[in-house]
C-alpha cells in the first residue's frame, strides 16, 4: 500500500481505479479516460494533486537563495505572482522543472512528488551559508480545476472572499484566502486553478465542486492533456541528464542580470556557445496506430532520435507525440511502427491550447 491522499477514500467512492504512482494510490480514471479528457476541454475536471510537494521558503535571504538555486529569476516577481522554473544541477541537466510563488510572507515552491527526497536534499544543501527557513507542507492537500467552465465552478462553492479572488486572478497570479492559496495556473492547457489548502478541508471542498457539475479525472487523462498542450513530463522529457535547451524549456532560463550566478549556468554558457544541442519536437502521425515513448525517430540527414511521451489524441483523432531530435531535423521524419517505417510531420511541442488545434509550425 502507497501513500494516501487527504481524498482517498473520496476517490474509492466515486469509483476511481486506483494505481500507484511515484509511491502514492492515486485513481487513474473514474471509468472513462476519454470522457474525462473531452470534459476538461470542454467544461470542467477536478484533480487530486495532493501528491505534489509544498516547500516554503523563507527568511532574509530566501529571494537570493532562490536566485541561485534556480535557473528562472525570482527576483523579477511581484508579490502574487508565479514562475515556471527549473532546478539544475552543475552541469546544467534538470533535477526538477517546479512552479515557484512569491507570497506576502516569502515563497512556495511546488516540486513533482517522484523527485520529492532529491529535491528536498538538493534544496537543503545549497541552502547553507544562506539565511533561510525551508519547510515541507504535508498538512496541506492540493486540488487542481481545470476547463472552461473551471474557474465560475469553483467560485461558486467556495467563500465569498476566495470566490472573488478566483474571478480576480490573471494567469499565473496567486493569492490567499481563508487560508488558502488559490493560483489561476494548471497542467491541462485550459484554464484553471490549482489551490492548496488545510487536508481537514479537502473532501468538503472536493464534494461541493463534484455536486456543481465538476467531474473528477484521473492521471490517465491528465497525461493526454498534458501532451496535447506540449507540456513537459520529468522523467520523459528532461532529467539530469537533459538541459533545458533539449527539452524546450528556454524560457525558464533567465540570463539577465548577468551577474546572476545560478546553478548550472557556467556549464548552459558553454552549450549555448558551442550550439547544435538536440530539441525537443511535435510529431504528428495521421495513419493507423500509436507513436509510443521509446520509438526510434529517423531522420534524412540528422541521425536518429527518441520519442519521449506519445499517445493518441482524443482532441484531434489521431497520434501525436514528442521526441527529441538531432538539431538540424526538417519537417518531415519517420518511426518505426508495427515492423514498418511511417512519415511523422515534425512541429513545435505544442498541439493543442484552450481546446482548440495549434496550427502546425516549424519547430
Amino acid at each position: 500500500m502507497g501513500q494516501r491522499s487527504p481524498l482517498f477514500a473520496a476517490h474509492t467512492q466515486a469509483g476511481g481505479r486506483m494505481i500507484d504512482f511515484a509511491g502514492w494510490d492515486m485513481p487513474l480514471h473514474y471509468g472513462s479516460q476519454l470522457e474525462e479528457h473531452k470534459t476538461v476541454r470542454e467544461k470542467a475536471g477536478l484533480f487530486d494533486v495532493s501528491h505534489m510537494t509544498a516547500v516554503d521558503v523563507q527568511g532574509e535571504g530566501s529571494c537570493a537563495f532562490l536566485q541561485k538555486l534556480l535557473a528562472n529569476d525570482v527576483g523579477r516577481l511581484d508579490e502574487g505572482r508565479a514562475l515556471y522554473t527549473a532546478m539544475l544541477n552543475d552541469e546544467g541537466g534538470v533535477i526538477d522543472d517546479l512552479i515557484a510563488y512569491r507570497l506576502s510572507w516569502g515563497y512556495r515552491l511546488v516540486i513533482n512528488c517522484a523527485t520529492r527526497e532529491k529535491d528536498v536534499r538538493w534544496m537543503n544543501l545549497q541552502a547553507t551559508g544562506h539565511a533561510v527557513r525551508l519547510t515541507e507542507r504535508p498538512e496541506l492537500a492540493m486540488l487542481a480545476v481545470q476547463g472552461p467552465a473551471a474557474r465560475d465552478l469553483a467560485a461558486s462553492v467556495a467563500t465569498s472572499r476566495q470566490a472573488a479572488m478566483i474571478q480576480s486572478l490573471e494567469t499565473f497570479q496567486a493569492g490567499e484566502a481563508d487560508g488558502w492559496l488559490i493560483a489561476r495556473t494548471g497542467y491541462t492547457g485550459e484554464d484553471g486553478l490549482e489551490i492548496s489548502l488545510p487536508a481537514a478541508e479537502a473532501e468538503l471542498f472536493w464534494s461541493r465542486l463534484l455536486q456543481a457539475g465538476v467531474s473528477p479525472c484521473g492521471l490517465g487523462c491528465r497525461d493526454s492533456l498534458r501532451l496535447e498542450a506540449g507540456l513537459n513530463l520529468y522523467g520523459n522529457e528532461m532529467d539530469e541528464t537533459i538541459t533545458p535547451f533539449s527539452a524546450n524549456m528556454g524560457q525558464t532560463l533567465a540570463w539577465e542580470p548577468a551577474d546572476r550566478d545560478f546553478i548550472g549556468r557556467t556549464a548552459l554558457t558553454a552549450i549555448q556557445n558551442k550550439g547544435g544541442w538536440d530539441r525537443l519536437v511535435g510529431l504528428i502521425f495521421e495513419g493507423r496506430g500509436v507513436v509510443r515513448a521509446g520509438c526510434p525517430v529517423m531522420t534524412e540527414d540528422a541521425g536518429t532520435g527518441t520519442v519521449t511521451s506519445g499517445l493518441f489524441s482524443p482532441t484531434l483523432g489521431h497520434a501525436i507525440a514528442l521526441a527529441r531530435v538531432p538539431a538540424n531535423t526538417g519537417k518531415t521524419a519517420r518511426v518505426l511502427l508495427r515492423g514498418r517505417e511511417e512519415e511523422v510531420r515534425v512541429t513545435r511541442p505544442c498541439f493543442v491550447r484552450r481546446g482548440k488545434k495549434v496550427p502546425e509550425q516549424s519547430s
